[in-house]
């Protein structure tokens, strides 16, 4: 293979390895001669070899919600550039069902786990059994007291936006809606909420705290029970772009005008956010950098462990998120 390509053996082997320094033009030239010569690499035989499988396992509480799907995409993406690939698992929102995908994970000898946790305490016990035997890093949510890396969003930061921003358009007062909090991007998000609220003056009364699912379903019945009540706020903040779509939903169908008489914001700007009626403005989750700082820190453990260096203290990436602002807010009082 090395003569069709007319290169040194040992530059098929960095290419193939996806080890070593090569120049963009040699490693395609090498991989379109694997391609023609019909070559694939025995990835048990390397894996052996090496003492890895080029392989990291993935767990998500839901890959049914739209910002999963997008992060999840992000990660294989960040893996595929290392040469490495990604298996996929579904906790399904249990904590039990997310042990036993860890644990298959383990099994399956991946070389390290990247996990959203799907609760902020039971998922606890698990996560930190894993860490204790392979490289692993929260993304997105985290679960305290494990002795892991974590990446995600500052959600305090992007509340404090959201606010700010509500305040300006003329929002004196406003509700949060949200999952229960059972996961630490709740209550992150609305302990920035009642923070920045404070601050700000805004009226924030305990019926418009209401909890309960990352759901469409929920905003639209979220919005249900704020009809019913004597006084609207003057916004809604909602935990996810899910919920905000219902929510928006929900508004039309119960006559209140958004933005005019109720602003509304979500947060992930997922692909529905834009395509709503009205279009959604969003918290925007750097989700390419999210998933290159796991990538990042899964590699840099591995190579610690490898080494049988004492590992780094965890470390803690909260990353600023962006305000995407669209037709559900006022931009500034008095427009719209």
């Amino acid at each position: 293979m090395a003569r069709h390509a007319g290169v040194s053996t040992a530059t098929v082997s960095r290419v193939l390895s996806g080890r070593g320094q090569v120049s963009p033009e040699m490693r395609r030239r090498v991989r379109r001669t694997a391609e023609e010569l019909g070559y694939q690499v025995n990835s048990i035989a390397r894996a052996l070899r090496n003492s890895r499988t080029d392989t990291v396992g993935m767990v998500v509480p839901s890959i049914t919600n739209p910002f999963f799907t997008s992060l999840v995409e992000s990660v294989e993406h960040a893996l595929g550039r290392e040469g490495k690939e990604l298996f996929l698992c579904d906790a399904q929102s249990d904590p039990e069902v997310e042990a036993r995908r860890l644990a298959s994970l383990v099994a399956r000898s991946v070389d390290g786990i990247i996990v959203s946790p799907s609760h902020g305490t039971a998922s606890g016990a698990a996560v930190q059994e894993t860490a204790d035997r392979l490289p692993l890093v929260q993304l997105d949510r985290f679960v305290g007291g494990t002795d892991t890396d974590w990446v995600g969003v500052d959600d305090i930061a992007a509340m404090r936006q959201v606010i700010d921003h509500l305040y300006a358009g003329g929002a004196r007062s406003a509700s949060f809606v949200g999952s229960r909090l059972t996961n630490s991007s709740t209550e992150q998000r609305l302990a920035g909420f009642r923070r920045r609220a404070g601050e700000r003056g805004m009226t924030v009364r305990e019926e418009w705290i209401l909890l309960d699912d990352y759901t469409v379903e929920w905003g639209e019945a979220a919005v249900a029970r704020l009809a019913g009540l004597d006084t609207l706020p003057d916004a809604i903040v909602c935990a996810d772009d899910l919920i905000a779509l219902g929510v928006t939903r929900a508004c039309r169908a119960h006559g209140i005008d958004v933005p005019g008489r109720v602003q509304v914001t979500g947060f992930d700007n997922i692909e529905f956010a834009r395509l709503s009626e009205p279009a959604l403005t969003t918290v925007d989750q750097p989700r390419d950098r999210i998933a290159a700082e796991a990538v990042r820190l899964l590699a840099a453990a591995a190579e610690s462990a490898a080494g049988g260096a004492p590992r780094d203290p965890c470390a803690h990436i909260a990353l600023v998120p962006s305000l995407v602002i669209r037709d559900s807010t006022r931009s500034a009082e008095g427009t719209s």
